[in-house]
């Protein structure tokens, strides 16, 4: 059901097109989803007192996964799995209007050039590699979760 993103068109108009399919459709859960990330990229455009551009609205997107996945957490954990799946099905849907994941072999990869760039960097230089390896990242127009980062430069580094 979910429209191709279109490049030619903001994400915001993009969501406004898909929430109007969901609705022929009658498709709620989806609906209510999308509603939520158009009225998240509106916020925070209302923020910024200007059109945001496509990093920051995939800023706001990949914030939106970010919560959910800390909600799918604790509802795990709290024993509510209905609630979880919910979250989960909300993750896939957001993800749909982001470029795609990097693998954690491509995580790997960036991670180990950066620090082949840096010489012979060690873990108290572990926030340098950090921020390096996320700016090569997001430099490219690729996603990466930060966490997964963050263990593949401290495993990286204690290997050394």
């Amino acid at each position: 059901m979910l429209s191709s993103y279109n490049r030619d068109m903001s994400l915001v108009e993009q969501i406004q097109k898909d929430i109007t399919l969901a609705m022929k459709a009658r498709d709620e859960q989806r609906l209510s989803t999308l509603r939520m990330v158009k009225t998240a990229l509106q916020h925070r455009e209302i923020e910024k007192m200007a059109p945001l551009d496509e990093k920051e609205s995939q800023a706001v997107l990949s914030t939106l996964i970010k919560q959910r996945k800390e909600s799918v957490e604790q509802f795990t954990k709290g024993g509510r799995q209905e609630m979880a799946d919910k979250e989960a099905a909300e993750i896939q849907l957001i993800e749909a209007y982001l470029p795609k994941a990097a693998s954690e072999a491509e995580i790997v990869a960036g991670v180990k050039a950066v620090i082949a760039e840096m010489g012979n960097p060690t873990m108290k230089d572990m926030g340098a590699v950090m921020k390096n390896a996320m700016s090569r990242f997001s430099g490219g127009g690729i996603r990466v979760d930060g966490k997964v980062v963050s263990d593949v430069v401290k495993r990286e580094l204690a290997g050394k």
